[in-house]
This record gives structure tokens, C-alpha cells and sequence, in this order.
């Protein structure tokens, strides 16, 4: 559903499997690292995403979040109207 949902925004999703996140990658979209991306995300669009380079010691510095789908329809329904609307 959010992977369909967002086909046009801009975000390109990357094979994932056995999560309850699909990572995105968002470099059509913006040139700001993921941290900055990410709280962009949360305070003008209002959809919380996660930035990857926290889980390194050495980020590889990719344009990647990722978007929690375990949520009700309706929420992934709103959230992927806000990112495209912005």
C-alpha cells in the first residue's frame, strides 16, 4: 500500500524483507543529508521517518530513510497524501 501510494513522490524504494520499514531513497527529491532530511520530513511534511546514518560508525553518506508500514491504512492513506501535496 505506502509503496503504491508514493509511486510518483519522488521516493525510490530499495529491496527490503522481514522489517516493518521500507527504505526509501530520497535523492530525487532533496541533497540534504538524511538527519536533515529526516527532521524535514517531520517538521514541514509531518510524516516521521528514520535516517540510517545513525546506525553507523561511518555513515556511507546515501540519501536513505526509512518509513515505518506497520501502521492502519488510513494513517499510511494521510501520510502519503502529506509527502505528496509538499
Amino acid at each position: 500500500l505506502l509503496q503504491d501510494k508514493l509511486s510518483t513522490s519522488g521516493l525510490r524504494p530499495l529491496p527490503c524483507s522481514g522489517t516493518y520499514f521500507q527504505l526509501y531513497d530520497y535523492s530525487a527529491m532533496s541533497d540534504m543529508d538524511d538527519m536533515a532530511f529526516a527532521e524535514f520530513m517531520t517538521r514541514e511534511i509531518g510524516v516521521a521517518s528514520i535516517p540510517l546514518s545513525p546506525f553507523y560508525a561511518d555513515p556511507p553518506g546515501d540519501k536513505v530513510i526509512r518509513l515505518c508500514f506497520a501502521k492502519r491504512e488510513e494513517t499510511l492513506k494521510a501520510a502519503a497524501l502529506r509527502i505528496l501535496s509538499h
